[in-house]
């Protein structure tokens, strides 16, 4: 078992007058998570995997009295897949407002679903964590010589990712595993769980997006491949997101006339789903600096929020075609990130970037720096 960096984060705001939402993908350890803070817990607990039909029923909103005659009052409650539950706010919003002292965790795998149904009822009432597929420190650590063995594992996260149950498997059939929870977990939750109307449509948006990781994606150009309505291709890469499968980074500007402002790129949460997608990995994938780009792009996330840093995450084009691949902004201070998966390649920060914006850092990330900068 690894120990989740976002355990503490949770830990020390038990207790603290807030219910606590951990959202994530499945499969990418929030049910391992959660039973490990139960089983540290001393006090009286119970724990409700929403999954099963009957728990669900149990937590169907009716009074407060009934509540506590079906679950009583554990100190701490932990509410498994919360998102399946019919009106779930409303039944933690009255658990919440009639015992206080009550901690009450709930999970969800999807956050469209749990997002919608919570919001409004527990406003100003819960705080919100993510968790992500293992970082690269979590699976080694930071013991003396973490640093060789992050770089020995490299390769492995490039092709397979870095989802629990995919991390340890043996290489000789780990593709077809990777294969079939990437298929299971896209059908099972984003297919079933968001009633897609045209699962063929969104698996092919979904292959469109991984060949084109780490360039800009235009909503226009994925509609017309894919035969159907730019509002649609938007909602369903909207769905994608809520439920941690890609998400987006938009491109930076105050304006300046020569600068793109409307395309995105959309990376995936984990590299090795992204590759078995298309079953294409590293060692005959052609775009391998797109790959590297969304790698160390999505590990400084799991870095950020669980070291709970905040900022303002883009990319910068012009239509000169010079370009910034990663910028975090915080602090009023643009933070510039240039990646080169071959390190003899140059980089530099371009001048119109440099001149209208002198409040910056640059840093080129390559194989001889990148755990310093995601560790």
């Amino acid at each position: 078992m690894y120990v989740r960096y976002l355990k503490k984060n949770i830990e020390k705001n038990m207790f603290q007058g807030f219910v606590l939402i951990i959202y994530g993908a499945r499969q990418v350890g929030k049910t391992t998570l959660v039973k490990s803070i139960l089983d540290e817990f001393s006090g009286t607990q119970l724990y409700l995997n929403c999954d099963e039909i009957n728990t669900r029923l149990l937590l169907e909103p009716t009074s407060y009295t009934d509540l506590k005659n079906k679950i009583g009052e554990p100190e701490l409650l932990v509410i498994d897949e919360a998102q399946r539950v019919e009106n779930i706010g409303l039944t933690l919003k009255i658990l919440f407002d009639n015992n206080p002292n009550m901690q009450i965790i709930a999970t969800g795998s999807s956050s469209f679903e749990l997002a919608n149904k919570i919001n409004e009822p527990l406003t100003g009432r819960s705080l919100e964590f993510t968790l992500f597929p293992l970082s690269v420190t979590e699976i080694v650590g930071t013991n003396p010589g973490y640093k060789l063995e992050a770089d020995n594992i490299l390769p492995r996260l490039l092709k397979y990712g870095s989802y629990p149950k995919i991390v340890n498997l043996p290489e000789i059939g780990i593709q077809p595993k990777l294969e079939m929870l990437t298929n299971q977990y896209l059908y099972k939750d984003v297919v079933e769980i968001e009633q897609v109307k045209k699962p063929n449509v969104i698996l092919k948006l979904l292959k469109a997006l991984a060949y084109q990781v780490g360039n800009e994606v235009s909503m226009g150009k994925l509609a017309n491949m894919l035969d159907c309505d730019k509002g649609l291709v938007e909602r369903y890469i909207d769905i994608l997101e809520k439920c941690f499968v890609v998400f987006k980074l938009d491109a930076y500007s105050t304006n300046k006339y020569n600068e793109i402002v409307k395309t995105k790129k959309i990376y995936f949460y984990d590299v090795g789903m992204r590759n078995a997608l298309i079953s294409s990995y590293p060692d005959t994938d052609l775009n391998i600096g797109g790959l590297w780009e969304n790698f160390l792009i999505v590990e400084r996330m799991k870095r950020n929020e669980y070291q709970q840093i905040s900022s303002n995450n883009y990319f910068w084009r012009n239509y000169s075609q010079q370009e910034i691949d990663y910028i975090e902004e915080s602090g009023g201070i643009l933070h510039c990130f240039e990646f080169k998966w071959n390190d003899r390649k140059k980089a530099k920060l371009p001048n119109s970037f440099k001149e209208a914006y002198p409040n910056h850092t640059f840093e080129v990330i390559n194989q001889d720096n990148w755990l310093d900068f995601v560790a």
